[in-house]
């Protein structure tokens, strides 16, 4: 992974972000800047107005020139203000549609460090914050630079004096506010960071709400997120109170300028050095200035705002996706020859060793086997040996530390991440359903099915009288992770999606365990025939998976410390022949992904 992102380095990414639609917020600050132009004017039109009334002369023009600039400022504004709020939700849609692209590529590893509700902060909440910086930020502090650099210019025209003054007020108090900026990027940077515990302790909650109600556990958790948000609301507070400080600046320098005016502006007057034309003109100004000084102000402080949230969003997109083809048009599906060989996959395992973290123990420690072609291949071990561990690293989810791993003769490095998963078929311990529909779901891996394929697949799985009982059939909603099922209905449309996908290595983790025996019993012959054409693979923890298995490996410690049928190996004792006459070979964790030592 590459640093995070440098303050420097956030600016040029903010700026990035708003590049692609520099026309619109050029334009938009085209129109801001002419209806800032009409205020400039409208000081000095107003010092004509006095000095006709001086001389009784006719000041029906200068009222017509205040009224134009007035109301023709307020248009070009209001158009102005358009254009940048349109490329500000297009900067916000570009950058979400960068971080969705991105988030389903990454590594698995680079995901298991960060929590889900995080990432959907990030998401979500950080490109609102783009939104800002990118576009209405950017805009007023460029926009109230140029204004009050013209101000000032125009004030030095009226009176050198006098303006030099307001200068050192502007001068002084802009420096204290700029020693300020950076306590707002970093209480606003870590403002989010709170907000993105807040989401992960929510998503954490939600996810296992059955849980936390069977165990009476509400108020606990209850009380855990409330810690969150106090964090989330502190750190907030930080950022507002250095904002307010800010903030508070424009106003004191509108202020304390209009004193030091006031008071050596009279005494220019009262002298005879300077017309009360001229100082009405310059008080004018004076007042207009608090527009630019405050919009400049904000502008600068919504950028450090922007910043932190730049950072934050870089963090994720500076991560290295896996590389290769992420997804293939629906057309295009393993069975229609995207791989470049029929019939089953050959695995070859050579002293893999492999951790989840770098201080971590070896989850693999030199484990080593070899399944030809077709058939099935049952493994076995007590919890912790690294079962499901096997099938992480066959999808490639993660890297070895060392040894090597080949399908079809080829080192896995050397195949294409995608290429590779399309030719797997991969049912997980705790079989998922995404909320949609049962169609969805089915089809989630071979969108390109046809309905009799689909339907056949149903008949295998013996989903078919689960289909004719729902209201809408296959378009029924299934809800949030497939609550309206029952586990063993998920488990079948978990392994019916595998099968869907026609897989030449079909890995089974623990498939049927929330089947009822004849179900079960019903699926395993399913197994069985698919086996025939098909390298299967499968984790079993009941003595009648694995009977029939053509091999049977025996993990223990990390490595396979035997290999057979089921006869041989009850012949040869050991290990596997204690864990048969438990007649449930090792249970497993659940679990919706691989732990440590699993």
């Amino acid at each position: 992974m590459k640093a995070s992102t440098t303050k420097v380095g956030a600016t040029r990414s903010l700026l990035e972000h708003a590049r692609p639609h520099r026309k619109a917020l050029i334009a938009g600050a085209a129109l801001s800047a002419l209806g800032g132009v009409s205020g400039l004017a409208q000081p000095l039109v107003a010092k004509s107005f006095v000095e006709a009334l001086a001389v009784d002369g006719s000041v029906t023009r200068q009222v017509l020139l205040l009224a134009l600039l007035i109301v023709g400022g307020a248009l070009t504004s209001a158009f102005g203000m358009y254009a940048v709020e349109r490329a500000a939700e297009s900067v916000v849609l570009g950058a979400r549609r960068r971080l969705i692209a991105r988030l389903p590529r990454l590594r698995v590893a680079d995901l298991d460090r960060r929590p889900p509700g995080d990432l959907i902060s990030r998401v979500t909440a950080d490109t609102t914050l783009l939104r800002e910086a990118a576009t209405n930020n950017l805009v007023d502090t460029l926009i109230g630079s140029v204004t009050l650099i013209g101000m000032l210019v125009l004030m030095a025209w009226l009176d050198v004096v006098l303006f030099l003054a307001v200068l050192g007020v502007v001068v002084a108090i802009g420096g204290c506010t700029a020693l300020v900026m950076p306590r707002i990027a970093r209480a606003s940077k870590e403002a989010q960071e709170a907000l993105g515990e807040l989401g992960s302790g929510l998503e954490r909650l939600l996810g296992a709400i059955r849980t936390v109600k069977a165990s009476g556990a509400e108020q606990r958790e209850s009380a855990v997120l409330d810690g969150s948000a106090r964090d989330a609301w502190r750190a907030g507070l930080r950022a507002a109170r250095w904002g307010a400080v800010a903030g508070t600046s424009s106003g004191l320098v509108v202020q304390l300028a209009f004193l030091t005016v006031l008071g050596l502006g009279g005494a220019r007057v009262a002298n005879g050095s300077m017309s009360v034309a001229s100082l009405i003109g310059f008080l004018l100004y004076l007042f207009y200035l608090v527009g630019p000084v405050a919009q400049l102000a904000s502008g600068i402080s919504g950028l450090q705002v922007g910043t932190a949230a730049v950072r934050r969003i870089h963090e994720v997109l500076e991560l290295t996706p896996e590389e290769g083809e992420a997804e293939l048009p629906a057309a295009r599906t393993a069975r229609e020859g995207d791989t470049t060989r029929e019939g089953g996959a050959g695995i070859v395992f050579r002293d893999v060793v492999f951790r989840y973290r770098e201080d971590g123990r070896p989850v693999l420690d030199g484990a080593g086997f070899e399944i030809g072609p077709g058939g099935l291949t049952a493994v076995v071990g007590p919890s912790g040996t690294g079962k499901s561990t096997l099938f992480a690293l066959l999808e490639h989810f993660y890297d070895i530390d060392s040894g090597s791993i080949s399908v079809d003769g080829r080192d896995l490095r050397d195949w294409n991440p995608a290429e590779l998963r399309r030719t797997i078929g991969y049912v997980e311990q705790d079989a998922p359903v995404l909320a949609g529909t049962l169609r969805d779901n089915l089809m989630l891996a071979a969108p390109g099915a046809s309905p009799d394929e689909l339907r056949h697949v149903m008949e295998q799985v013996r989903l078919t009288a689960l289909v004719d009982g729902l209201p809408e059939g296959l378009d029924t909603e299934v809800g949030h992770r497939g609550t309206a099922l029952s586990g063993g209905q998920r488990q079948r449309v978990a392994i019916a999606r595998a099968l869907l996908r026609r897989p030449r290595l079909l890995l089974l983790d623990e498939a049927t365990s929330q089947l009822d025996a004849l179900n079960e019993s019903e699926l395993r012959e399913v197994i069985a025939g698919i086996a025939r054409t098909t390298t299967v693979l499968v984790i079993a923890h009941r003595l009648s998976t694995v009977t029939g298995a053509r091999r049977i490996l025996v993990l223990e410690d990390g490595r396979v410390r035997a290999s057979g049928t089921h006869a041989e190996l009850l012949r040869e004792g050991g290990l596997y022949a204690r864990l048969a006459a438990t007649q449930t070979l090792g249970a497993d964790r659940q679990g919706s992904a691989p732990v440590a030592g699993d």
